[in-house]
């Protein structure tokens, strides 16, 4: 089958697709998948580097989340049918066209919600939910007010959506006008363009002095030290990543004089990609099989009833992953960049972004 193959930590541009990579086998517990789209985002140009926390041996395809059609069922797996629709976790696997996922790790897909789209969920939007909503993070309360950064990516496009509907007073920050006018269509009440204005005292400005209760960060570096400025005393910061590409040193004296708390999050702890718990001695989506299949659903739900709106402003086709890459790095998308598969999802890929 043809698939992206990564034979040694590289540039992402160095990463070659074959032709001839092996078909994967179905096991007891997993579920063959036909893939259909796949979310490209920052992360994976870090985890080809040989940048990220979790190295899988060399030689492997990449990618770790993925859309598609279950093709074949290993011995045991009761939940799906051959034919289903279904978005799925992998530790690694997701850059080819078939995939093999666990059955506890794999979600059926809503027939209303188009592969092109369903990129948004696997990664994005669950981070995002379990950030803001599960009551061990983020637990975002009606009437709170939230600053989201990178507003106008996929992670803070759910944040915004998942925002207003938890009924919170949402500020958001980006950095073009057409960035902005994205934010607001999506809710926001507040957005500060940051190359215009200084989010700090904006923040400050709009809250009465007080700051923000949730912060919101993927962004990381000099944004996240910023941020310890504007947020309320008793607040909390939740950074999820690093798109800036520099890991802050938060100092510890202004979260004692502010009494707020940095809650790092990563959800492939949640959904099994960091393997097993060395205390629990356990596949974690294992463990929280039943808080993810919630997450994925009440996700779903509110995206069928139009309360959340998947954005995706480019759409291409797997012989152009180097350039959907090259998009992502050079910060022209908003929400989510796909890859897709099949014959149809080429078809809507060639008009180009969306």
């Amino acid at each position: 089958m043809r698939a992206l193959v990564l034979r040694e930590w590289t540039r992402f541009e160095n990463v070659r697709i074959e032709e001839d990579w092996p078909t994967p086998t179905v096991q007891p517990g997993t579920v063959k998948i036909r893939t259909q789209s796949v979310g490209m985002n920052f992360a994976l140009s870090l985890r080809v580097e040989g940048k990220y926390q979790v190295k899988p041996p060399l030689p492997h395809v990449p990618g770790i989340d993925l859309c598609g059609i279950v093709t074949e069922l290993g011995a045991g797996v009761t939940r799906f049918a051959v034919g289903d629709r279904v978005v799925a976790f992998v530790d690694h696997g997701a850059f080819a066209e078939e995939c093999i996922a666990l059955e506890h790790r794999t979600f059926r897909l809503p027939d209303g919600i188009p592969f092109v789209q369903a990129v948004t969920f696997p990664s994005s939007w669950m981070t995002t939910y379990i950030a803001l909503v599960w009551p061990q993070w983020g637990n975002l309360q009606f009437g709170e007010t939230m600053l989201v950064h990178g507003a106008a990516g996929a992670v803070g496009i759910a944040a915004l959506d998942i925002g207003k509907i938890m009924g919170a007073t949402v500020i958001a920050t980006c950095g073009s006008a057409r960035k902005v006018e994205v934010c607001r269509a999506h809710g926001a009440d507040h957005v500060i363009n940051y190359r215009e204005e200084d989010f700090v005292a904006r923040v400050r400005e709009v809250t009465d002095g007080v700051g923000a209760d949730l912060i919101y960060d993927p962004v990381g570096g000099d944004v996240t030290l910023r941020s310890l400025r504007c947020v309320a005393p008793e607040g909390r910061i939740i950074p999820i990543g690093f798109a800036s590409g520099k890991v802050p040193d938060i100092p510890a004296n202004i979260l004692l004089m502010k009494h707020a708390k940095v809650l790092a999050m990563n959800a492939g702890y949640y959904n099994g990609q960091w393997g097993v718990d060395p205390a629990r001695h356990r596949d974690m989506g294992k463990v929280f099989e039943p808080q993810l299949r919630h997450t994925m659903d009440q996700l779903f739900r509110w995206t069928m009833q139009g309360r959340m709106t998947p954005e995706i402003s480019h759409v291409f086709t797997f012989d152009q992953v180097h350039e959907a890459m090259e998009t992502v790095l050079g910060r022209e998308s908003i929400g989510k960049v796909a890859v897709v598969f099949d014959e149809e999802a080429r078809r809507l890929a060639a008009v180009g972004p969306r």
